[in-house]
């Protein structure tokens, strides 16, 4: 039984209201449909749905999670994907958050799940490209991610950390969602996409059964502006070769990774919190072995204190019977 609504818009899911308590339908929101991260948070839903009777989360796709996170912790939308640097700046009232007079308060209703890795970020380039080192898109036009969104800011900042090049002085990136994003990369439009997945990324799959693909790394990624960007939520990871049919890169890649995590209400009450927990940790095995991310999906990496963000208290007392917090 499938619950990932691909044609649900999340207005109409924020407009759909509570639901009957006999049959409890909780609504999630995930970010495109196509990409790793979504996909991992709808089959978190269906693996619930399918082992947890008089519970259904609905999920709706599209949009920004930056967005997502804010209506969660206003308490319109029960689940949403969340970070620890996209968290911290909510609680901050910082950066896309910095107009939302709301928005520490709403900090303080949004609790963990828990995190899982977001996979490596992919700079990629059509084979025949001169470009060679992220050092080289000076005057290019890239796709790093929908404007406003964590992957936008995170992929502009690595580049501006290793490279010292700035969005929108050395280079420009254009704005559109993640669907126009691979469209203009697959037709031409642009120089280089780029996306964060764990790999086979089912785009990269697309892309490369007609086109060769390079993916490309910074000159260095050392020094103290790298280091600060990495900080205690991102590390440095490769992109390995021999991926795709079509990917020329012969050694691997340099880049860096970072975990999200599913944010839930936090004032959702703690027994249907541990009984969700409790459905989709207990029945993993449903998830099958040839899901890319699923080897991803652990216990140990989910429980991590990652900055200030707290379990839920329902995920927690799950958690701690299965002795993974103390």
């Amino acid at each position: 039984m499938t619950h990932f609504i691909k044609g649900t818009t999340i207005a109409a899911l924020l407009a759909a209201g509570p639901a009957l308590a006999e049959d409890q339908v909780l609504r999630m929101a995930t970010i495109a449909p196509s990409l790793g991260q979504a996909i991992t948070m709808a089959t978190f839903a269906n693996v619930v749905n399918d082992n947890l009777d008089g519970t259904t989360i609905e999920v709706a796709a599209g949009g920004a999670a930056t967005l997502h996170q804010l209506e969660v912790g206003r308490g319109n939308l029960d689940f949403a994907m969340t970070s620890p640097t996209i968290y911290a700046l909510l609680q901050q009232g910082r950066a896309m958050y910095q107009n939302e007079a709301d928005a520490t308060e709403a900090a303080e209703n949004l609790r963990l799940l828990m995190w899982y890795p977001y996979g490596n970020y992919h700079f990629a380039v059509r084979g025949e490209s001169d470009i060679e080192l992220l050092d080289d898109i000076e005057g290019a036009t890239v796709f790093l991610g929908p404007q406003g969104g964590g992957a936008y800011n995170a992929a502009s900042r690595w580049v501006e950390a290793t490279t010292g090049l700035v969005v929108g002085e050395d280079y420009e990136a254009i704005s559109a969602n993640w669907q126009t994003g691979f469209q203009a990369f697959l037709d031409g439009n642009i120089d280089m996409y780029v996306n964060g997945c764990m790999d086979p990324c089912q785009q990269f799959i697309q892309f490369t059964e007609t086109e060769n693909v390079r993916f490309i790394g910074p000159e260095s990624a050392e020094g103290e502006a790298v280091t600060n960007f990495l900080g205690n939520f991102r590390w440095i990871e490769q992109v390995q070769p021999g991926l795709y049919g079509n990917q020329l890169n012969d050694a691997p890649v340099i880049s860096m990774n970072t975990s999200v995590g599913i944010g839930v209400r936090g004032d959702l009450e703690e027994e249907t919190v541990y009984q969700i927990t409790r459905a989709f940790w207990e029945n993993l095995d449903q998830i099958t072995s040839d899901a890319p991310w699923a080897a991803g999906i652990d216990m140990a990496f989910a429980v991590q204190q990652l900055g200030p963000m707290e379990l839920h208290p329902g995920a927690a007392r799950y958690y701690r019977e299965a002795g993974a917090i103390e």
